[in-house]
């Protein structure tokens, strides 16, 4: 399942990648989330195979990842993005993997820059779980979420968890989705031997970078209201708005002085951004 959106020259590559892949039986569904860029008459008229869904509004990540899953008829769903590419095992590697590993509800691919480098793309902890007293102790495996880029799951698991929860936008929604899984009593797993190129950011290059990172942060407390307790969240906005202020001030005292002011601006924006959405 791809959702797209005005990503239309990288989507090809994803999608020739995917027909090139073998080993495994697969139908690849896309959803455009209402792209001006002519995504919808590329995939219409260069991959027939593909299902797709064109959506007359943007309406996320997950709200379309949602869409496609009740379309899906494999045992597997695999939410990549279009601005990936895979190697031709990628897929049957990741099957086998699921199919060897029963514990596992969720698992990440191995992320690579355009370059052939590693990217990160495993995370052992929440936002914010320094924090918590508690919420995380009864979470299945030590893995907290994968990168979303790539991310291959039990069909039947994703059905009984009612899929992406759709309050999130875009961020936020593949952690939540691992934390979910975890709680079923499952584990993320990640597949060391199944090779993802991803580009990052690809569908964001537009966005202003204060909006960007508002985007992030709303996306970080959204998370913390579903998961931590009061409690814990008064913790974060605390020293967050603490870190915010002391950075605010050294940013601030050197901008007269710095060569590169609109990195320096940038940083300002963002942790007056932070300080402003922290208020207890």
């Amino acid at each position: 399942m791809i959702v797209s959106y005005n990503t239309a020259d990288l989507l090809v590559d994803c999608l020739v990648s995917l027909r090139a892949a073998y080993g495994v039986e697969k139908e690849v569904l896309v959803v455009d989330n209402c792209s001006t860029d002519n995504s919808v008459q590329m995939v219409a008229e260069r991959f027939p195979e593909v299902g797709l869904i064109a959506n007359s509004e943007n309406r996320g990540f997950g709200t379309a990842n949602n869409q496609a899953f009740t379309l899906c008829t494999g045992r597997y769903i695999i939410f990549l993005n279009p601005d990936t590419t895979i190697k031709p095992d990628t897929l049957q590697n990741a099957v086998d993997f699921m199919d060897a590993k029963q514990h596992v509800g969720l698992a990440g691919a191995k992320i690579l820059n355009p370059d052939g480098t590693l990217q990160e793309s495993v995370s052992y902890k929440y936002p914010g779980e320094k924090f918590t007293s508690g919420e995380t102790a009864n979470l299945k495996g030590n893995i907290a979420c994968v990168m979303g880029a790539f991310m291959i799951a039990r069909k039947e698991l994703i059905k009984e968890i009612g899929g992406f929860d759709e309050d999130f936008f875009l961020y936020g929604e593949d952690q939540d989705l691992c934390w979910r899984i975890r709680q079923r009593g499952f584990a993320i797993g990640y597949i060391e031997d199944a090779g993802v190129f991803h580009w990052g950011g690809q569908s964001e290059t537009g966005t202003p970078l204060a909006f960007l990172f508002e985007k992030k942060i709303k996306a970080e407390y959204l998370f913390y209201s579903k998961h931590y307790k009061p409690e814990t969240i008064a913790r974060i906005k605390k020293a967050e708005r603490l870190k915010a202020v002391f950075r605010l001030i050294t940013l601030k005292i050197s901008l007269p002085f710095s060569q590169k002011k609109t990195i320096v601006q940038n940083k300002i924006d963002r942790y007056q951004l932070i300080y402003n959405m922290t208020k207890l």
